[in-house]
């Protein structure tokens, strides 16, 4: 009659596989410097722009949905939110409204199951993605980056 959330579940493979890699991912988080969270919240946002194409091309709607609200999350919960306007200048000025953007543009994918619209927001990102990784190495090092 009542079902205790204590209560054994059955473990299928799949699950358990998603559960190691959350685990996986938590562990990765938990050792990262600052600079390897943003790397890791732009793959995690390219991830969620791959499976958000793959569920909207087979028409899983709920699937589809789910994984375009981790890509805003990303954006506003993780880079945008992340961004110092203060300090941050132009770039940080024009990153949050590039972030702004994505977010719009995310949310029409959504709602007009537009494919187009997925590409254009993989194609903003790729080159900061692109760019944060290529001064990973000068971070790690400690030397301070070129300006």
């Amino acid at each position: 009659m009542f079902h205790s959330p204590f209560a054994a579940r059955p473990t299928s493979p799949q699950h358990a596989g998603g559960l190691y890699n959350q685990v996986g991912n938590q562990a990765r988080v938990a050792v990262a410097t600052p600079h390897e969270l943003v790397a890791l919240l732009f793959e995690a946002y390219m991830e969620a722009l791959a499976q958000a194409r793959g569920a909207m091309r087979s028409g899983l709607r709920a699937e589809k949905g789910a994984a375009l609200s981790r890509a805003v999350r990303i954006v506003e919960e993780g880079l945008r939110a992340g961004l110092d306007l203060n300090a941050g200048g132009t770039l940080a000025r024009d990153l949050d409204e590039l972030y702004r953007y994505l977010t719009l543009r995310l949310t029409m994918a959504n709602l007009h199951d537009d494919d187009a619209a997925l590409d254009e927001c993989r194609r903003l990102v790729l080159p900061l993605q692109e760019a944060w990784a290529a001064i990973g190495p000068t971070v790690a090092a400690g030397a301070p980056a070129r300006r």
